[in-house]
């Protein structure tokens, strides 16, 4: 790993645990935590340094610490701070601008890694059952977090051309979950009751918060023998689970409704401030997506520790009971499975085959 190592998103709990992990590497003498707002938890030996990436302050801080090493984890589909989408958006898409910018005049820099989201693939009727990193959407994402994570990618590979000197990583992950997830989708899986699309059942995939610090650290550092850690990789957990399967293991009951009245719900949702049902979290909830992660096994040389039941399950230990007993929500979802409108059959129809 670089010497002098500079964290953004460290307010957030995923920046903060990495930032503590890497202090323990040997090979680091310095780590530089950096982001916007001032952080609720422990970082350890490192040092804070409350700047906006959105402002040209950034090439200064990466000059005067010497920075060779950039994780960039500033990317979210949530704000930390105050501020609504207009703020992320500006942080996500602007701000890994100005980064970029400044590591490109940087010298010193010499390793990137980028925390992207399989949201780059969209979710649409005709995907394919699994995507694979070379795979393009069928239809590119219009809007929220997926358009701002394929701007972000595209700016990511603008630089890797201008800069070929430096080792770019881009980690594209699954919906990551755990004990302290920080995301709109485990904001969704904590309602009380879940809405569903009428017809539809999607595969999803999850990957544990462990594993997200796991890799970021492989991908921080100089590659091991015989593995790559340069370019971009798909990290999830082994398998996949269906939206009735979650819910029954949660002890949530569903409420399937027709698609347009899902968009509506979403919207109510997002007005009284109980979670940011997008028009992208609707299009996943609807089609589903499964990615590939072959690549990240026999290039990079990572397994995840944990599958996407395992993670799942911890997740569900963290919520708490549902309202209902999950045999009980089982049961129920069976019954709404031999309805003629409902069952799910839309969203299962995709073989599983190659997922890992």
């Amino acid at each position: 790993m670089g010497k002098i190592v500079l964290v953004t998103g460290a307010a957030r709990q995923l920046g903060g645990r990495f930032v503590r992990r890497i202090q323990r590497d040997p090979g680091v003498d310095r780590v530089i935590a950096l982001d916007a707002v001032t952080p609720g938890h422990q970082l350890g030996d490192a040092e804070f340094v409350l700047a906006d990436i959105r402002q040209s302050a950034i090439a200064r801080i990466l000059a005067e610490h010497s920075v060779d090493t950039v994780v960039h984890l500033d990317v979210s589909a949530k704000a930390s701070g105050a501020g609504g989408r207009t703020t992320v958006k500006e942080t996500n898409v602007i701000g890994t601008m100005q980064l970029l910018g400044a590591c490109q005049k940087s010298p010193a820099v010499q390793r990137l890694v980028v925390k992207s989201s399989t949201n780059v693939y969209g979710s649409a009727p005709r995907d394919p059952a699994v995507f694979t990193e070379t795979t393009p959407p069928k239809s590119l994402p219009s809007g929220g977090f997926a358009k701002d994570a394929v701007e972000v990618e595209g700016y990511v590979r603008g630089f890797a051309r201008r800069r070929p000197d430096v080792a770019v990583c881009v980690l594209r992950f699954a919906n990551i979950l755990g004990p302290e997830p920080d995301s709109p989708l485990a904001d969704y899986l904590t309602l009380p009751v879940l809405p569903t699309v009428l017809g539809y059942d999607p595969r999803l995939q999850f990957v544990h918060e462990d594993d997200v610090v796991d890799v970021l650290e492989i991908a921080a550092r100089e590659p091991r023998r015989g593995t790559l850690n340069s370019g971009t990789f798909n990290i999830a957990g082994d398998g996949v689970l269906l939206l009735s399967q979650c819910s029954r293991r949660l002890g949530r009951p569903t409420v399937p409704v027709l698609l347009p009245a899902v968009t509506w719900v979403g919207t109510a949702l997002r007005t009284i401030g109980m979670t940011d049902f997008s028009p992208e979290q609707i299009r996943l909830l609807t089609h589903g997506r499964v990615v590939s992660t072959v690549q990240t096994r026999e290039t990079l040389g990572f397994r995840p520790r944990f599958t996407t039941a395992e993670t799942f399950a911890e997740f569900a230990r963290s919520r708490g009971p549902g309202l209902l007993p999950p045999e009980r929500v089982g049961r129920a979802v069976g019954r709404l499975a031999e309805l003629p409108l409902g069952g799910g059959q839309a969203g299962t129809t995709h073989s599983t085959h190659g997922a890992r």
